[in-house]
């Protein structure tokens, strides 16, 4: 099951949120095809004022950050490099579609591969 964490600061996030995760369950579905779309877990994390901070100065905007959890199987896959750039292609044109083009350069997309030997799900470790 793929999941996609978004954080954004709440006072950008507010109101947003029926948009980004379609436009979020779409990115992945652009990449993998209509057969991911119901298993797509999508989590928005709202950030209140004052709890984002750069160079140790809290920010009043910011563009939201993203991460995607998926099977550690797909980097070793011989189409993984197309793969990663078309995931980062479509969750960055999801965010800025939703948030803005302003945003586009500062959109960060983290890919993250779990071992499927290290997840569990119902009290089961999957794949053990």
């Amino acid at each position: 099951m793929p999941h996609v964490m978004l954080h954004a600061l709440e006072q950008q996030l507010a109101g947003r949120e029926p948009a980004i995760i379609a436009a979020l369950t779409d990115a992945v579905v652009s990449v993998y095809g209509e057969w991911a779309r119901p298993s797509v877990d999508v989590r928005l994390v709202g950030i209140p004022a004052g709890r984002w901070a750069r160079g140790g100065v809290p920010i009043e905007t910011a563009a939201p950050s993203l991460t995607f959890g998926m099977r550690e199987e797909v980097f070793a896959r011989d189409d993984a490099a197309r793969v990663v750039a078309q995931l980062v292609t479509a969750f960055t044109e999801a965010v800025t579609t939703v948030f803005g083009a302003e945003h586009r350069d500062d959109v960060l997309v983290e890919l993250v591969g779990q071992p499927t030997s290290r997840s569990g799900l119902g009290g089961t470790v999957i794949g053990g």
